[in-house]
């Protein structure tokens, strides 16, 4: 299934909610509903998928449901100041994608309710202090699973063996690439790989880092997950072609434009569950009573084109675990 296919097949997704709180969250109303949306970029699956659960529980862009979006990338502000300008407009929930978005919503206002549609770590960087009850005026949906840095290590160490020195490109700018740094690193030495983190502080170094990365001996690639390099995923994939670093990717837009692989949580999936949070909130619960979800589905999506291309040939026993096969 291409992108365009599994975005269309959300449209006929069923929200996971109870069925007595889904006739709760979807009776009609007439009142228009303000939400907020603060993102460091504009990325559509995600959008497109919140929009879908909304429309689901009757709240329709442009009918009874009004969205202001802010997006730092291009443009001088920051995401401090767009997301002051969020909370003076007084929308009834602020959504956010991404850590770095999400904290700044959270500098920005202590009463208007923050739904996190899509966040790394919780926990570590302070946006909630339990995530049964997250108390104040923030809940929403964390990517991060505890288990997740070893198992796309495997995964990517089984489908291309020959592997031994992984370059991992951080973004310096996002405080959970960090904590992933960490997590990664017992796992790399279990399975005999040299990992060594690349960081860079803006987007315009990118193809000087790759250039530093296959100099320095790495022989393979993983991206980390954040906003701003899936907004620019097409450089990506394209600098690690022409280096020729096979990757391995966490979003399936990644390996959909011409990535190796991907393994991690289902961005349009969280996106689309955030919306019965939204819901909730409109009809007058407290985020703070709402619990943080955790991903409930991963993904593992693989470009087989491009494995070609990179003379992989990728096991039988990945294939068969495939979410998703691109030929």
């Amino acid at each position: 299934m291409r992108r365009r296919e599994f975005i269309a097949a959300l449209g006929g997704t069923t929200v996971t909610v109870a069925l007595g709180t889904l006739a709760a969250l979807g009776q009609q109303t007439t009142k228009v509903m303000r939400l907020g949306y603060l993102a460091q970029a504009r990325l559509p699956l995600p959008i497109e998928a919140m929009l879908t659960g909304l429309r689901e529980l009757n709240y329709v862009e442009g009918q009874n449901l009004l969205v202001e979006y802010r997006f730092e990338q291009g443009q001088s502000k920051s995401l401090d100041e767009l997301a002051a300008e969020l909370v003076r407009w007084g929308p009834a929930v602020i959504v956010t994608i991404g850590t770095p978005a999400s904290l700044a919503a959270k500098r920005a206002t202590t009463t208007i309710p923050v739904v996190m549609a899509t966040v790394g770590e919780v926990l570590r960087t302070g946006l909630v202090t339990n995530l049964a009850r997250p108390g104040g005026n923030i809940t929403g949906l964390t990517l991060y699973a505890d288990e997740l840095s070893s198992k796309r290590l495997e995964l990517f160490k089984e489908m291309v063996p020959e592997i031994e020195r992984v370059a991992v490109l951080g973004n310096a700018n996002n405080p959970i690439h960090g904590y992933y740094w960490d997590d990664m690193q017992p796992s790399g030495r279990a399975l005999g790989l040299k990992l060594r983190l690349f960081n860079v502080q803006e987007l315009n170094e990118l193809s000087k880092t790759f250039l530093t990365i296959k100099q320095e001996g790495s022989d393979s690639l993983i991206v980390l997950s954040d906003v701003r390099f899936n907004a620019v995923r097409n450089d990506i994939i394209r600098l690690a072609e022409s280096h020729h670093l096979p990757a391995m990717y966490e979003a399936r837009e990644f390996v959909e434009d011409g990535g190796l692989a991907c393994y991690g949580p289902s961005i349009a999936d969280l996106s689309r569950r955030s919306a019965a949070l939204i819901a909730k909130i409109f009809q007058g619960a407290n985020p703070g009573d709402l619990p943080v979800e955790q991903p409930t589905k991963f993904e593992l999506v693989i470009n087989l084109k491009t494995a070609k291309a990179f003379g992989v040939t990728v096991p039988p026993s990945v294939l068969t675990r495939a979410d998703e096969v691109i030929e």
